[in-house]
């Protein structure tokens, strides 16, 4: 496939996968898992990474179950990580992969206090404050940040400032 068709797939999955975002929004969460699915299946194993990284936030987002959110969520990582070992040295590419790991390692601290994994959740926890840094100081990285200080909270142990307000789910990077 030449560049520019490469290019017009990769806007139009985007695009698609945005469509569908908005019916999950809309509160069709099975038909959303539904064709998020079948877009998961049509990128394959092989796709691109930062592609499968968005498929598999989505898909994690419209679980009911728990432990198959967090799948989802460690496929997110998985895809986040090659996508950064791949594309270490281009820029754009690279940016975008610092720009997910606070609010990816954030999904799976929240995962993992849901399932009363606190241990696994603290080490998630904090790597997404480490990674937090990366962010930039607008309405997404505020965002991300006011929910680590939330599940810090929650957790008890963490920086925040006290309180019992739980997180409502952290802020996912929506297309």
């Amino acid at each position: 496939m030449a560049e520019g068709q490469r290019q017009v797939a990769a806007e139009d999955l985007l695009t698609r996968i945005g469509q569908v975002v908005m019916l999950h929004h809309a509160g069709d969460r099975e038909e959303a898992r539904h064709r998020l699915l079948g877009l998961w299946t049509e990128l394959g194993e092989h796709g691109d990474p930062l592609h499968r990284c968005t498929l598999a936030r989505c898909l994690a987002d419209t679980q009911d179950d728990p432990e198959t959110e967090l799948a989802w969520d460690l496929r997110a990582l998985t895809a986040a990580e090659e996508a950064g070992g791949d594309r270490a040295t281009a820029g754009e590419g690279a940016v975008a992969v610092r720009a997910l790991y606070p609010a990816l390692h954030l999904d799976l601290a929240a995962d993992y206090a849901r399932l009363g994994r606190s241990d696994a959740a603290r080490a998630h926890l904090h790597r997404a404050r480490s990674a937090a840094g990366t962010l930039a100081d607008d309405r997404y990285g505020a965002g991300v940040r006011s929910a680590i200080r939330r599940l810090e909270r929650r957790l008890g142990g963490g920086r925040g400032d006290g309180g019992g307000e739980g997180p409502t789910g952290p802020p996912r990077q929506r297309l």
